[in-house]
Formats: C-alpha cells, sequence, structure tokens
C-alpha cells in the first residue's frame, strides 16, 4: 500500500512501497533505482540491484537505504541538499526542478507563493517535471510546498489545486 497524496500523484513518479530505516526505524518510502543513480556523489559501483528506500526523518543521516538493510546512503553522499534533513534552511531547495527554494516560500509574500505553487503546476502539465530524477524524494514536490505555505500561513488554506 502507498502513502501517496493527491499531488505526488499529479505527476505520476511515486513509486510503491515502504519500510522501516535501518538506522532510525521510521517508515521510509521506496524511490526508483534511478534517482541512486543520478543524487549519489560517491562511486556507482556501490549500487546494487536491489530496492532502495527514502528516510524523511530529519534528524536521521541516512538519506537512502538499500531494502536488504546492507548499504546506506548518508547526507554527505548525496548531490543535493535534501530537504527533508534541512527543512529549516532557506537556501535548501523544495522544488528541485523549477529550483524554488524554502526561503522563497517562507519570505515572499501570499501572492508570491501562489505563484510557485502556479508555476510548479504549468511545469507539471507542460511536462517539465523529472522529480523522480531531480527530487531526493523520488516524487513531485507539490505536497512538500503546500505543506509549507500551511505553516508559513496558519489558517489559511493552501493554493487550490
Amino acid at each position: 500500500m502507498t502513502d501517496q497524496s493527491a499531488d505526488e500523484m499529479a505527476c505520476d513518479c511515486t513509486p510503491a512501497g515502504a519500510m522501516a530505516c535501518p538506522t532510525c526505524g521510521h517508515r521510509a518510502k521506496r524511490v526508483p533505482g534511478q534517482i541512486i543513480k543520478a543524487l549519489l556523489l560517491i562511486t556507482l559501483r556501490v549500487v546494487r540491484d536491489t530496492p532502495y528506500f527514502f528516510c524523511r526523518t530529519e534528524s536521521c543521516p541516512v538519506v537512502y537505504f538499500s531494502g536488504d538493510g546492507r548499504q546506506v546512503v548518508t547526507r554527505d553522499q548525496v548531490r543535493e541538499r535534501v530537504y527533508q534533513k534541512e527543512p529549516q534552511s532557506a537556501e535548501v531547495l523544495i522544488c528541485y526542478c523549477f529550483q524554488h527554494a524554502v526561503g522563497h516560500l517562507r519570505g515572499g509574500s501570499a501572492d508570491a507563493r501562489a505563484g510557485i505553487v502556479e508555476d510548479i503546476e504549468d511545469g507539471i502539465a507542460a511536462g517539465q517535471c523529472a522529480c523522480d530524477l531531480r527530487n531526493p524524494q523520488g516524487s513531485c514536490c507539490l505536497g512538500n510546498v503546500r505543506r509549507l505555505i500551511r505553516t508559513v500561513e496558519p489558517g489559511a488554506a493552501a493554493p487550490p489545486g
């Protein structure tokens, strides 16, 4: 069973499956194998033919791990800073396809935030979304963007979409 939101399904790039991180024990989501190859900063010789999972727990150093529990990939072994690991950092991207950083959402006006959501939705509609390759979580960022907007604008609904 998957834990997909409507936003994650919007760009049709969230694979099924989940399991517990061997380091923190929290639930992790399966990611496409190509994202491991695209985002590893270390040699690809370590990549094995086994499922990989994404750990979103902020306090855990593990970003990815193999389904057999024999391999973990930590923050310092990936090419991108990971939003889920540094959600308070203004410079970290929350949208990897269209280059929107956390600071753009936190520091912008309500209209600017709505414009960011619209930009992402327009990019998805134009077929320009590549979350399965660019976003470390391997799925669409819109759920993360909308959740962050709700924290910045308490009591306000996230932009429609």
